[in-house]
């Protein structure tokens, strides 16, 4: 199958999966740390969140993966030497992806998760604190959980999109789907093969992900319809 090659691609494509869901899990804890300082009453926060989500969104997300990799490994390089540490440092592209990734689509989950936190009625967490809860107790036992329910939508398109979006750490050397799929068009000269087969794999992989999100997406919305009529 795809000239032998098919075995390789499909390390690949789970080394794409890996990379995809630890990238995210950096979002989503920089997505909520991000929509805090935007809705944090502390003017300072409030203008550091909003700086956050607009800069890194109005950047191209490949020129953002050039930056911070070759900028954060020549930067690293910089301050050793500071530390007593004469030898080169060599970034790893896999946690260079991880963290490049989960930076830029943090400040995009910042949006969504300011969004879900501002479709919660008010009257819920003062209610909360009426019956003696604790901040803390308020924030995770009442607005958490009607947070993820709006946020699931949202959330749903910046995973399908991260997920997509993978395919660029190819360029810094990762040997995710993408980079075998290179080699191999390279060494047979069948680039539409390969290419096509790495598309297919990416349809599978974001297929299933939004059957999963939108049985998850139900989930949440059980009993809330009735509620909301």
């Amino acid at each position: 199958m795809l000239n032998g090659y098919g075995s390789t691609i499909l390390e690949g494509a789970w080394l794409t999966l890996i990379l995809a869901l630890t990238s995210m899990a950096v979002a989503v804890t920089l997505g909520l740390l991000g929509a805090a300082c935007r809705l944090s009453p502390i003017k300072w926060l409030s203008l550091l969140g909003e700086t956050y989500a607009t800069v890194i969104r109005g950047i191209p997300d490949l020129v953002l993966i050039l930056l911070i990799f070759y900028g954060g490994q020549d930067m690293v390089n910089r301050l050793a030497p500071m530390l007593g540490y004469d030898d080169y440092i060599d970034i790893n592209p896999f946690i260079a992806g991880v963290f490049t990734m989960g930076f830029i689509f943090g400040a995009y989950l910042s949006e969504t998760f300011r969004g879900a936190f501002m479709a919660i009625p008010k009257g819920q967490a003062e209610a909360g604190a009426a019956y003696g809860m604790s901040g803390m107790q308020v924030f995770f036992r009442i607005l958490v959980p009607q947070m993820i329910r709006f946020a699931i939508p949202g959330f749903t398109n910046n995973w399908l999109v991260l997920t997509k979006a993978t395919a660029l750490i190819s360029v810094v050397g990762l040997q995710d789907m993408m980079f075998k799929a290179k080699s191999a068009a390279d060494a047979t000269r069948e680039p539409f093969t390969f290419y096509l087969a790495v598309a297919g794999l990416y349809l599978v992989l974001t297929s299933v992900s939004l059957l999963a999100l939108r049985y998850l997406e139900k989930r949440y919305s059980v009993g809330t319809k009735a509620a909301d009529l």
